[in-house]
């Protein structure tokens, strides 16, 4: 079934999974979306204008053909960008509140890991970075469960999102700083991270300095190790000095040979000596965790930090099969509206996949 057939023939029952808490109609005057009903006399309608631009990926002149043709509403192209610009932060609120909806699904896991990463957007023309998604992944009912928005400056940070108590949160090394570390700890979960042995200095259990290349060198090949250690306390961004314990796992050589090859590649990019200490630790794989031996052995901790690569896929998708790498629009408010268009609708038809496939043939229930 192509996009727009899901929105016209589906849409009663795609939106039987918005999980709102008050009619579209307040929450849209609520966030400016619908300040008159000229033109678009429905925050219904909206929505299914904004999710035809975005999720369908039709242009603003083809988004108002379809409207007219469909009978939805009759307006022009520059009317229909005005009232997309002003769909942004309803658009958003909409995201968040399917969102908080799926954050009780039952874990499938007895650790409730949560994947975080981030991934960048452009606007049409340009070969850098203009957006950053912020995306978290629950691990054990495989839904998104968080998403920030931010411009190519919103670095990737933990402070973006929300955890519970008893969440294993599982990130890769973009997130291994101690103040990122400290944010988990106080929100009273763990962490599962890829060790960014330059960001994160340690000391063993006596306080002294732990040199980590020493204590590696031992380690045989496809062999598993771990450290109890402590993160070096940072009163400048008040960090404690926060028990943790250090996994790591040496490399095949031809995988060790790969990661050298790959530093060696991005030091001559970037017109300096690579560092030998970053050359060395390409031998290994080093995962920082807060949780202790009894609650999970090493060989668990680097299997579950395999499993970040589900979140990757998510992205995979998002880019691919939602064409979420490329943006259609350089303002800043249609874009936003353009990228949480295609979030809203991946949650939906995520909800709308599993029915159909959970349901007879008809694809819903009969109640």
């Amino acid at each position: 079934m192509k996009p727009t057939e899901i929105i016209e023939y589906q849409w009663p029952y795609l939106m039987s999974f918005l999980a709102v808490e008050e009619p579209l109609d307040e929450s849209a005057k609520r966030y400016g979306a619908l300040t008159r009903k000229r033109r678009v006399d429905s925050a219904d309608k909206l929505l299914r204008l904004a999710l035809v631009y975005g999720f369908c990926g039709l242009s603003l002149r083809q988004t108002a053909a379809w409207a007219e043709a469909s009978d939805v509403a009759s307006l022009s192209d520059v009317a229909l960008l005005k009232r997309l610009r002003n769909a942004s932060d309803w658009l958003g609120h909409l995201v968040a509140t399917k969102l908080a909806s799926r954050s009780g699904l039952p874990s499938k896991y007895p650790l409730r890991l949560q994947l975080v990463d981030a991934s960048t957007v452009s606007a049409p023309g340009n070969t850098s970075a203009d957006w950053k998604i912020h995306l978290g992944f629950d691990l054990g009912s495989l839904t998104i469960n968080q998403v920030k928005l931010t411009d190519f400056r919103g670095g990737e940070s933990l402070k973006r999102f929300k955890f519970s108590s008893g969440d294993v949160v599982v990130a890769d090394r973009g997130y291994s700083r101690r103040g990122e570390l400290a944010t988990v700890i106080r929100q009273g979960s763990d962490f599962i991270i890829r060790l960014n042995w330059a960001n994160v200095p340690m000391m063993d259990e006596s306080g002294k300095r732990f040199d980590l290349l020493n204590a590696l060198r031992g380690i045989e090949e496809a062999a598993v190790t771990d450290f109890n250690l402590r993160v070096k306390p940072d009163p400048t961004h008040d960090v404690p000095a926060l028990p943790v314990r250090v996994v790591a796992v040496r490399k095949s050589e031809a995988a060790a040979a790969e990661s050298r090859k790959k530093i060696l590649k991005t030091a001559a990019r970037r017109q300096r000596n690579a560092d030998p200490r970053a050359l060395e630790l390409a031998a290994y794989v080093l995962v920082i965790t807060s949780l202790d031996s009894e609650t999970l052995s090493s060989e668990d901790v680097l299997e579950i930090y395999r499993f970040r690569w589900q979140i990757e896929l998510v992205f995979k998708r998002l880019k691919s099969l939602l064409d979420l790498d490329g943006l259609p629009a350089k303002d800043p408010s249609l874009a936003s509206t353009f990228i949480y268009s295609k979030i809203l609708a991946a949650l939906l038809l995520d909800d709308l996949t599993q029915a159909f496939i959970s349901f007879s043939p008809w694809g819903f229930v009969i109640q």
